[in-house]
Protein backbone atom coordinates (compact mmCIF):
# COMPACT_ATOMS: atom_id res chain seq x y z
CA UNK A 1 0.00 0.00 0.00
CA UNK A 2 1.48 3.31 -1.06
CA UNK A 3 1.65 6.36 1.19
CA UNK A 4 -0.90 8.17 -1.01
CA UNK A 5 -3.45 5.36 -0.66
CA UNK A 6 -3.09 5.53 3.12
CA UNK A 7 -3.53 9.31 3.19
CA UNK A 8 -6.50 9.54 0.79
CA UNK A 9 -9.16 8.22 3.25
CA UNK A 10 -8.04 10.81 5.81
CA UNK A 11 -8.48 13.63 3.30
CA UNK A 12 -12.22 13.02 3.31
CA UNK A 13 -12.26 14.07 6.97
CA UNK A 14 -10.76 17.48 6.27
CA UNK A 15 -14.09 19.27 5.62
CA UNK A 16 -15.50 17.85 8.84
CA UNK A 17 -12.38 18.76 10.82
CA UNK A 18 -12.50 22.27 9.37
CA UNK A 19 -16.15 22.56 10.43
CA UNK A 20 -15.34 21.39 13.96
CA UNK A 21 -12.42 23.80 14.30
CA UNK A 22 -14.28 26.84 12.92
CA UNK A 23 -17.63 26.36 14.65
CA UNK A 24 -16.66 24.51 17.85
CA UNK A 25 -13.00 24.73 18.79
CA UNK A 26 -12.37 28.41 18.01
CA UNK A 27 -15.62 29.66 19.65
CA UNK A 28 -14.91 27.52 22.74
CA UNK A 29 -11.42 28.96 23.07
CA UNK A 30 -12.80 32.47 22.58
CA UNK A 31 -15.40 31.89 25.30
CA UNK A 32 -12.81 30.45 27.70
CA UNK A 33 -10.52 33.45 27.24
CA UNK A 34 -13.34 36.00 27.39
CA UNK A 35 -14.61 34.54 30.66
CA UNK A 36 -11.42 35.75 32.36
CA UNK A 37 -11.30 39.21 30.82
CA UNK A 38 -13.04 42.50 31.45
CA UNK A 39 -14.25 44.91 28.76
CA UNK A 40 -10.76 46.37 28.45
CA UNK A 41 -9.17 42.98 27.82
CA UNK A 42 -7.55 42.83 31.26
CA UNK A 43 -7.57 39.39 32.85
CA UNK A 44 -9.78 39.16 35.93
CA UNK A 45 -11.62 36.62 38.03
CA UNK A 46 -14.64 38.84 38.61
CA UNK A 47 -16.69 37.14 35.90
CA UNK A 48 -16.19 33.70 37.46
CA UNK A 49 -16.97 35.11 40.91
CA UNK A 50 -20.19 36.55 39.50
CA UNK A 51 -21.41 33.04 38.75
CA UNK A 52 -21.82 32.39 42.47
CA UNK A 53 -24.10 35.27 43.38
CA UNK A 54 -27.72 34.55 44.32
CA UNK A 55 -29.24 35.47 40.96
CA UNK A 56 -26.85 33.31 38.94
CA UNK A 57 -27.21 30.32 41.26
CA UNK A 58 -31.01 30.59 41.07
CA UNK A 59 -30.87 30.74 37.28
CA UNK A 60 -28.51 27.74 37.21
CA UNK A 61 -30.92 25.80 39.41
CA UNK A 62 -33.85 26.64 37.12
CA UNK A 63 -31.86 25.49 34.08
CA UNK A 64 -31.00 22.20 35.79
CA UNK A 65 -34.61 21.81 36.92
CA UNK A 66 -36.06 22.37 33.44
CA UNK A 67 -33.46 20.11 31.83
CA UNK A 68 -33.71 17.30 34.40
CA UNK A 69 -37.50 17.18 34.58
CA UNK A 70 -37.96 17.36 30.81
CA UNK A 71 -35.23 14.72 30.35
CA UNK A 72 -36.73 12.26 32.84
CA UNK A 73 -40.32 12.73 31.66
CA UNK A 74 -39.22 12.65 28.03
CA UNK A 75 -37.22 9.48 28.64
CA UNK A 76 -40.09 7.67 30.38
CA UNK A 77 -42.74 8.64 27.83
CA UNK A 78 -40.33 8.10 24.94
CA UNK A 79 -39.46 4.63 26.22
CA UNK A 80 -43.14 3.66 26.31
CA UNK A 81 -43.63 4.93 22.77
CA UNK A 82 -40.44 3.21 21.57
CA UNK A 83 -41.57 -0.08 23.12
CA UNK A 84 -44.87 0.17 21.21
CA UNK A 85 -43.05 1.00 17.96
CA UNK A 86 -40.71 -2.01 18.09
CA UNK A 87 -43.67 -4.39 18.38
CA UNK A 88 -44.49 -3.60 14.74
CA UNK A 89 -42.53 -5.34 11.96
CA UNK A 90 -39.40 -3.45 10.90
CA UNK A 91 -40.64 -3.26 7.31
CA UNK A 92 -44.16 -2.06 8.16
CA UNK A 93 -45.29 1.26 6.73
CA UNK A 94 -46.66 2.36 10.11
CA UNK A 95 -43.35 1.85 11.89
CA UNK A 96 -41.34 3.59 9.22
CA UNK A 97 -43.81 6.47 9.16
CA UNK A 98 -43.75 6.92 12.93
CA UNK A 99 -39.95 6.83 13.01
CA UNK A 100 -39.80 9.41 10.24
CA UNK A 101 -42.18 11.69 12.15
CA UNK A 102 -40.25 11.34 15.41
CA UNK A 103 -37.02 12.22 13.59
CA UNK A 104 -38.67 15.40 12.31
CA UNK A 105 -40.27 16.34 15.65
CA UNK A 106 -36.97 15.78 17.48
CA UNK A 107 -35.50 18.67 15.46
CA UNK A 108 -38.59 20.88 15.63
CA UNK A 109 -38.11 23.92 17.82
CA UNK A 110 -37.39 27.62 17.94
CA UNK A 111 -39.89 30.33 17.03
CA UNK A 112 -42.24 27.92 15.25
CA UNK A 113 -42.63 25.63 18.26
CA UNK A 114 -43.04 28.54 20.69
CA UNK A 115 -45.70 30.14 18.47
CA UNK A 116 -47.54 26.82 18.18
CA UNK A 117 -47.90 26.58 21.96
CA UNK A 118 -48.78 30.27 22.35
CA UNK A 119 -51.47 29.91 19.69
CA UNK A 120 -52.81 26.77 21.41
CA UNK A 121 -52.58 27.36 25.19
CA UNK A 122 -51.55 31.02 25.42
CA UNK A 123 -53.74 33.82 26.79
CA UNK A 124 -55.84 33.84 23.60
CA UNK A 125 -54.94 30.36 22.42
CA UNK A 126 -57.46 28.16 20.65
CA UNK A 127 -57.69 25.60 23.45
CA UNK A 128 -57.66 28.29 26.15
CA UNK A 129 -60.59 30.16 24.61
CA UNK A 130 -62.48 26.94 23.88
CA UNK A 131 -62.25 25.69 27.48
CA UNK A 132 -63.13 29.14 28.85
CA UNK A 133 -66.20 29.52 26.63
CA UNK A 134 -67.61 26.02 26.99
CA UNK A 135 -66.30 24.81 30.34
CA UNK A 136 -65.49 27.92 32.34
CA UNK A 137 -61.96 26.60 32.84
CA UNK A 138 -59.06 29.06 32.87
CA UNK A 139 -56.26 27.12 31.22
CA UNK A 140 -53.97 30.13 30.99
CA UNK A 141 -54.05 30.67 34.74
CA UNK A 142 -51.16 32.72 36.07
CA UNK A 143 -49.25 32.65 32.79
CA UNK A 144 -47.56 29.33 33.56
CA UNK A 145 -46.68 28.85 29.88
CA UNK A 146 -44.01 31.54 30.11
CA UNK A 147 -42.34 30.09 33.20
CA UNK A 148 -40.53 26.92 34.23
CA UNK A 149 -43.61 24.72 33.85
CA UNK A 150 -44.25 26.07 30.38
CA UNK A 151 -40.68 25.44 29.27
CA UNK A 152 -40.84 21.87 30.54
CA UNK A 153 -44.05 21.24 28.59
CA UNK A 154 -42.69 22.80 25.40
CA UNK A 155 -39.37 20.97 25.69
CA UNK A 156 -41.21 17.66 25.99
CA UNK A 157 -42.43 18.21 22.44
CA UNK A 158 -38.94 17.47 21.10
CA UNK A 159 -37.56 15.47 24.04
CA UNK A 160 -39.98 12.57 23.64
CA UNK A 161 -39.29 12.07 19.90
CA UNK A 162 -35.54 12.35 20.52
CA UNK A 163 -35.81 9.61 23.14
CA UNK A 164 -37.60 7.40 20.62
CA UNK A 165 -34.89 7.96 18.02
CA UNK A 166 -32.00 7.09 20.37
CA UNK A 167 -33.70 4.29 22.34
CA UNK A 168 -35.32 2.23 19.60
CA UNK A 169 -31.93 0.74 18.56
CA UNK A 170 -31.39 -0.45 22.14
CA UNK A 171 -34.80 -2.14 22.20
CA UNK A 172 -34.07 -3.70 18.82
CA UNK A 173 -30.83 -5.07 20.28
CA UNK A 174 -32.77 -7.33 22.65
CA UNK A 175 -32.50 -10.63 20.84
CA UNK A 176 -35.49 -13.00 20.86
CA UNK A 177 -33.12 -15.85 21.74
CA UNK A 178 -32.49 -14.29 25.15
CA UNK A 179 -36.17 -14.34 26.00
CA UNK A 180 -36.56 -17.86 24.65
CA UNK A 181 -33.61 -19.00 26.76
CA UNK A 182 -35.09 -17.36 29.87
CA UNK A 183 -38.49 -18.97 29.25
CA UNK A 184 -36.90 -22.38 28.65
CA UNK A 185 -35.22 -22.07 32.03
CA UNK A 186 -38.58 -21.42 33.70
CA UNK A 187 -38.50 -17.62 33.92
CA UNK A 188 -41.79 -15.76 33.89
CA UNK A 189 -42.41 -12.65 31.80
CA UNK A 190 -41.82 -10.47 34.85
CA UNK A 191 -38.58 -12.24 35.70
CA UNK A 192 -37.33 -11.82 32.14
CA UNK A 193 -38.09 -8.10 32.23
CA UNK A 194 -36.61 -7.43 35.67
CA UNK A 195 -33.59 -9.75 35.51
CA UNK A 196 -32.63 -9.71 31.83
CA UNK A 197 -34.18 -6.90 29.78
CA UNK A 198 -34.06 -4.06 32.32
CA UNK A 199 -30.42 -4.63 33.39
CA UNK A 200 -29.37 -4.75 29.74
CA UNK A 201 -31.32 -1.62 28.86
CA UNK A 202 -30.37 0.37 31.97
CA UNK A 203 -27.11 1.85 30.57
CA UNK A 204 -28.83 2.83 27.32
CA UNK A 205 -31.73 4.41 29.23
CA UNK A 206 -29.50 6.38 31.59
CA UNK A 207 -27.33 7.46 28.67
CA UNK A 208 -30.41 8.65 26.81
CA UNK A 209 -31.53 10.63 29.87
CA UNK A 210 -28.14 12.36 29.93
CA UNK A 211 -28.40 13.12 26.22
CA UNK A 212 -31.85 14.63 26.72
CA UNK A 213 -30.55 16.65 29.66
CA UNK A 214 -27.75 18.13 27.56
CA UNK A 215 -30.19 18.80 24.72
CA UNK A 216 -32.52 20.79 26.99
CA UNK A 217 -29.73 22.48 28.95
CA UNK A 218 -28.23 23.99 25.81
CA UNK A 219 -31.55 24.86 24.11
CA UNK A 220 -31.97 28.57 23.43
CA UNK A 221 -34.19 29.43 20.44
CA UNK A 222 -37.42 27.98 21.82
CA UNK A 223 -36.98 29.60 25.25
CA UNK A 224 -35.97 32.94 23.69
CA UNK A 225 -39.09 32.98 21.52
CA UNK A 226 -41.38 31.90 24.36
CA UNK A 227 -40.00 33.99 27.24
CA UNK A 228 -39.67 37.63 26.25
CA UNK A 229 -39.40 39.00 29.79
CA UNK A 230 -36.93 37.78 32.40
CA UNK A 231 -34.00 35.40 32.26
CA UNK A 232 -35.23 32.22 33.88
CA UNK A 233 -32.54 29.92 32.41
CA UNK A 234 -28.85 30.31 31.62
CA UNK A 235 -29.14 30.72 27.81
CA UNK A 236 -31.49 33.66 28.36
CA UNK A 237 -29.08 35.09 30.93
CA UNK A 238 -26.35 35.00 28.27
CA UNK A 239 -28.65 36.93 25.94
CA UNK A 240 -29.24 39.50 28.66
CA UNK A 241 -25.51 39.81 29.32
CA UNK A 242 -24.84 40.61 25.68
CA UNK A 243 -27.81 42.83 24.89
CA UNK A 244 -29.51 44.10 28.05
CA UNK A 245 -28.83 47.48 29.58
CA UNK A 246 -29.35 45.95 33.02
CA UNK A 247 -26.00 44.17 32.75
CA UNK A 248 -24.34 47.00 30.87
CA UNK A 249 -20.59 46.91 31.37
CA UNK A 250 -20.58 43.22 32.31
CA UNK A 251 -20.81 41.67 28.86
CA UNK A 252 -17.97 39.30 29.67
CA UNK A 253 -20.13 37.79 32.39
CA UNK A 254 -21.99 36.16 29.49
CA UNK A 255 -18.72 34.47 28.48
CA UNK A 256 -18.40 33.08 32.01
CA UNK A 257 -21.97 31.74 31.90
CA UNK A 258 -21.29 30.15 28.51
CA UNK A 259 -18.11 28.54 29.89
CA UNK A 260 -20.12 27.19 32.81
CA UNK A 261 -22.62 25.66 30.41
CA UNK A 262 -19.85 24.15 28.28
CA UNK A 263 -18.36 22.47 31.35
CA UNK A 264 -21.72 21.07 32.46
CA UNK A 265 -22.56 19.75 28.99
CA UNK A 266 -19.04 18.29 28.60
CA UNK A 267 -19.38 16.38 31.88
CA UNK A 268 -22.81 15.07 30.88
CA UNK A 269 -21.60 13.99 27.44
CA UNK A 270 -18.57 12.17 28.87
CA UNK A 271 -20.91 10.24 31.16
CA UNK A 272 -23.15 9.54 28.16
CA UNK A 273 -20.20 8.21 26.15
CA UNK A 274 -19.21 5.87 29.00
CA UNK A 275 -22.73 4.49 29.28
CA UNK A 276 -22.93 4.13 25.51
CA UNK A 277 -19.73 2.07 25.56
CA UNK A 278 -21.31 -0.31 28.05
CA UNK A 279 -24.41 -0.63 25.88
CA UNK A 280 -22.38 -1.31 22.74
CA UNK A 281 -20.94 -4.48 24.31
CA UNK A 282 -24.21 -6.38 23.99
CA UNK A 283 -25.54 -4.60 20.89
CA UNK A 284 -22.80 -6.10 18.69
Amino acid sequence: MTRLSRVMPALGLLPFLAYVVIFMVIPTINVAIGAFQDNDGVFTGANISGLFDATMMTTLWRSVQVSAVSAVLGAILGTVLAAVIVTAPATSLLRRGVMALTSVFAQFGGVTLAFAFIATVGAQGILTVLLADHGGFDLYGDGWLYGVRGLILVYLYFQIPLMVVVFVPALEGLRPQWREAAVSLGASRRQYLTQVAVPLLRPAFLGSVLLLFANAFAAYATAAALVSQGQIILPLMIRAGLTSEVLLGRQHLAYAIALEMIIVVAIVMVAYALLLRRTSRWLR
